[in-house]
């Protein structure tokens, strides 16, 4: 049985669960507000509701309850005291310093089987600890996490594997002789080769790039061959042009 398991998108760590949850609970909050004008909100004593402004976006939560327990039976958990289990999960709701020495919380990608892969970060952590040992060690851990959904990242954000195409090398135009193209189809997020489903996601460009060129960052000369504006919206199902490394000229 495939457990949940959290996914550092910078370094690639993997923080595993003990148990999965037993409930998941997803809360989805569009984006909306009070219509306002230069003297406060718009309203009328005619209006039942408050005008509303659509303003675009929103946010989704995932809030999973996980169980963590040292005394759980057929474990081989070597420790007395639980919060060894549970601190890098508790730990990635503390700020970090980037690389342009800001704050920031990590990037992590919530995974379960083939049914949840959701990018995010983990803007709340509420630990119960019970069962306490003569020396003050509590051995079962009832952590409650609350994550928030984003999709802000871009393959552009992503840590390079190597350098070998920075952005700004790509040219304005790319020309290739068609007997040098190799052709990519895309897959549906969670299904096997040549199992389209309809609506499903299509693979990131920046995995392909990984699987073509080794390195993620090269997902920019596949955009710009295919004139894709955005990367993240490429039907599954869609067949892509992918022109040889040597099309960038020196920064091969």
């Amino acid at each position: 049985m495939e457990r949940v398991a959290f996914l550092l998108e910078k370094t690639g760590e993997r923080i595993p669960c003990l148990l999965n949850p037993s409930s998941v609970v997803v809360r989805r909050l569009a984006g909306v507000q009070p219509r306002q004008s230069s003297s406060g909100p718009l309203t009328g004593a005619a209006l039942k509701d408050d005008p509303l402004l659509y303003t675009g976006g929103g946010t989704t939560e995932i809030l999973l309850d996980l169980l963590f327990d040292t005394s759980i039976a057929g474990s081989n958990i070597t420790t007395e005291d639980v919060r060894d289990l549970t601190r890098p999960l508790t730990a990635l709701a503390e700020g970090t310093e980037g690389e342009d020495g800001y704050g920031q919380v990590p990037l992590v990608r919530f995974v379960w089987g083939k049914a949840w892969n959701v990018l995010g970060v983990v803007t709340a952590v509420a630990e119960r600890l019970e069962y306490f040992t003569a020396g003050g060690c509590p051995q079962r851990s009832w952590l409650r996490m609350r994550l928030l959904r984003t999709t802000d990242i871009t393959p552009k954000d992503m840590e390079p594997v190597s350098n070998d195409l920075a952005l700004g090398d790509l040219p304005e135009e790319v020309d290739v002789p068609p007997d040098e193209l190799n052709f990519h189809q895309t897959k549906g997020a969670g299904t096997a080769a040549g199992d389209k489903e309809a609506g499903s996601s299509a693979e990131r460009l920046d995995e392909i790039a990984a699987a073509h060129y080794g390195s993620p960052a090269w997902w920019r000369l596949i955009a710009a061959f295919n004139n894709i504006d955005d990367p993240w919206k490429v039907p599954a199902g869609t067949l892509l042009m992918i022109p040889p490394a040597s099309s960038v000229g020196d920064n091969t």
